[in-house]
């Protein structure tokens, strides 16, 4: 695996891949992993940064290392994820979320979003959702104006809300999810697996910060051929 400017640490990524897995039940309750050196092997990377990983899932729980045994999965229902609400998943199930981004920019907020913040202005965040490499929806974040004057592309991490936690101190604390058909918009790059204009499922968010203000809507287009929408009801 290769790490690129604004990505998480590799660990982390791999820490992030296993608990997607657990939590859309690619590896269950119980279930033995291989063997660290074979598991570490298949994804590319050096057994010591996989044992990271293997500490941290530990840490929150999810991990119970065997001495002599090996390593087996424990489900929890609460697992702590830089990616709790992200809710894309691979056809195949599961899929480490990365991002590219394709433009930043401060402009005023369009008529046809649903009312938030208070600023007339806007951050309009427009990226690429990859899931473990494969292209899997467009996405057009729009964060109210009044939390930040100005962002650069190359600041942002793969997760906006750690970006958002991190730099401005603003947490996203709940999200209300409204998904419809629409069809891809003009501005989709040719790497995206629908041409603009096609009909394309549709997630609207309307995300609220720690003070109970809407502090950010954004839409996401998925390419239903590579991705589908998934919430878990526990």
């Amino acid at each position: 695996m290769q790490q690129t400017s604004g990505s998480l640490p590799i660990w982390l990524q791999i820490t992030e891949l296993l608990i997607r897995d657990i939590a859309s039940g690619r590896l269950i309750d119980g279930e033995k992993l291989p063997p660290e050196r074979e598991m570490s092997e298949r994804i590319g990377i050096a057994t010591g940064t996989l044992r990271k990983a293997l500490a941290e899932l530990q840490s929150r729980g999810m991990l119970v290392r065997v001495q002599g045994s090996g390593n087996y999965v424990r489900a929890v229902s609460d697992p702590k994820s830089i990616y709790a609400m992200f809710r894309l998943e691979l056809l195949e199930s599961g899929g480490l979320p990365t991002a590219d981004i394709l433009d930043v920019r401060r402009l005023p907020k369009p008529a046809d979003l649903p009312a938030f913040g208070s600023s007339r202005e806007a951050h309009r965040i427009r990226r690429i959702r990859k899931l473990s490499g494969k292209v899997a929806a467009l996405e057009e974040v729009w964060l109210d104006g009044d939390y930040v004057e100005t962002i650069a592309a190359e600041d942002l991490s793969e997760s906006l809300y750690l970006y958002y936690r991190e730099a401005l101190g603003l947490w996203i604390v709940q999200a209300e999810d409204r998904i419809g058909l629409d069809t891809v918009p003009d501005w989709a790059p040719e790497n995206f697996g629908r041409r603009a204009g096609d009909p394309a499922v549709q997630v609207l968010r309307i995300s609220e910060a720690q003070d109970g203000k809407r502090a950010e809507v954004s839409r996401t287009w998925i390419d239903h051929s590579v991705a589908r929408y998934v919430s878990r009801l526990k």
